[in-house]
Order: structure tokens, then C-alpha cells, then sequence
């Protein structure tokens, strides 16, 4: 079992968004409303993972983050 991020959609712009966290199977769907009360949800995606290769120095800058997700959202950077 995974556990993924989850925020509430506020239905206007005075209101926050709440996070919680929920345990799923990798093959179960995405949530859409919150389990309890029942407002619309949306998964966070977080950071990933890395790795180093072998004979690779980790002491290298890493490259500058472009935009909120390196433009898989479609955002623009």
C-alpha cells in the first residue's frame, strides 16, 4: 500500500486548502471527494526519488527546477 496527499478543492477562494493523507493500492483510482465529508479532492503530486550511477560524483550542482512541474502540467516556463 502507497500513501498519497490529497487536498480539498474550496468551493471559493476565502478558503483554504486542506491536505490529509490516505493508504491505496498503486491500481486503485484517485480520489475525488474526501471520505468523510465528502468535498472534492484532488491527489498531490510530491517529489520523486533519484539515483546515482556508478562512477557518477554526486558532488555536481543540480540543474535549476523550471516551473511549478518541469511543464507536465502545462504550465509554461
Amino acid at each position: 500500500m502507497t500513501t498519497y496527499v490529497y487536498q480539498t478543492i474550496p468551493a471559493c477562494d476565502c478558503e483554504e486548502p486542506r491536505y490529509f493523507e490516505i493508504k491505496q493500492s498503486m491500481k486503485d483510482a484517485p480520489l475525488t471527494k474526501h471520505p468523510e465529508t465528502g468535498e472534492p479532492v484532488k491527489r498531490v503530486i510530491l517529489g520523486g526519488f533519484g539515483f546515482l550511477e556508478k562512477g557518477k560524483s554526486s558532488s555536481s550542482p543540480a540543474p535549476a527546477p523550471h516551473g511549478c512541474c518541469g511543464g507536465s502540467c502545462g504550465c509554461h516556463y
